[in-house]
């Protein structure tokens, strides 16, 4: 090959209408890209890979679109790509991140970034359990999330208790609720900070006045949290953009303490795209609670500001590319 051709992209996901974005980036600066679509894809792992570069897009929410065992699938085929030596962007270590809350939460205390105090539990007298240990109100969710999966907001035991032991109640795909200190907030809203290449991108204001439908994408749909987060009765219309992107965020003093200590995760676990959801209680303290590794951007909040993460996306891949 050529000093500076650009080797093939793979792109390997399993949400179609997460990856027409990314693609028309790609198309728009030149980079030649394969669709590696993961839904019941064959691997022959008794051949060698082809040569190119492979992004891996997997999210922990493929369960919702009926692709239950497609996460795992993607697992293996990391390992055969990384076994062979092919550059992955997002590997093996990322993915491992992006199914299990529970790991994101030891890679973020081993990086020095606070989390809310959290338990595991694989049955109902565990959750139940795990809630005495914890100050009310808590926060029930599913340890391979995504999409607001499981999360519910409880003030007290009668209420978790009938909510564990109904029908209502909803088990994570792998069998392990997350309970969890509900973080007071002074403010309606979380912070959503963008890194493509390790590098910061921008951070996102995402109001949660209405509700935590927390995905920036443009055709994401999803969930809301349970109506006790909210007076859902009293709610008046939300004029206010849902998401805006955050001025100077990179000189704040928010930024200045857990920025570097995110791209240290980053750098340590093998991410080179991702994002990190927090929440700030009453003294200012930032305590993240998600890592997206199949990460997505919303292009009118992106108009605004004339940034397009699809785009540093492709020219991080293009780049890559041609010197892997």
């Amino acid at each position: 090959m050529k000093k500076n051709q650009m080797k093939t992209v793979f792109l390997l996901h399993e949400n179609k209408d997460w990856s027409e974005p990314l693609e028309i980036a790609l198309n728009e600066i030149g980079v030649p890209y394969k669709n590696w679509y993961m839904v019941d894809r064959l691997i022959n792992m008794s051949v060698i890979p082809p040569n190119g570069l492979f992004y891996n897009r997997m999210s922990a929410s493929a369960h919702t679109r009926g692709h239950v065992y497609t996460p795992e699938l993607t697992s293996g085929l990391l390992a055969w790509l990384e076994s062979n030596n092919r550059r992955v962007i997002n590997g093996s270590n990322a993915i491992r991140l992006e199914l299990s809350k529970m790991v994101q939460y030891s890679a973020l205390k081993d990086a020095g970034i606070k989390v809310p105090r959290t338990i595991a539990a694989t049955n109902a007298a565990g959750i139940l359990n795990a809630s005495e240990l914890l100050q009310y109100p808590i926060i029930t969710k599913h340890n391979r999330g995504g999409k607001g999966l499981g999360v519910k907001l409880f003030h007290n035991k009668i209420d978790l208790k009938d909510y564990v032991y109904g029908g209502d109640f909803e088990p994570s795909i792998d069998g392990i609720t997350l309970i969890q200190d509900y973080i007071e907030q002074p403010e309606s809203f979380i912070t959503r900070i963008e890194f493509v290449d390790q590098q910061l991108l921008y951070a996102l204001r995402v109001d949660t006045s209405d509700g935590f439908k927390l995905c920036p994408a443009d055709c994401c749909e999803i969930d809301q949290l349970d109506q006790g987060i909210e007076e859902s009765s009293g709610i008046k219309p939300n004029i206010k953009p849902k998401f805006e992107i955050i001025e100077d965020f990179a000189i704040s003093s928010i930024a200045k303490k857990i920025v570097p200590r995110m791209r240290r995760l980053m750098k340590t676990v093998g991410i080179d795209v991702a994002s990190f959801e927090f929440i700030l209680d009453e003294d200012a303290n930032a305590f993240v609670y998600d890592i997206n590794v199949n990460t997505n951007y919303n292009k009118q909040v992106e108009e605004r500001s004339h940034i397009s993460g699809f785009t540093a996306v492709a020219k991080f891949l293009s780049q890559v590319s041609k010197h892997s």
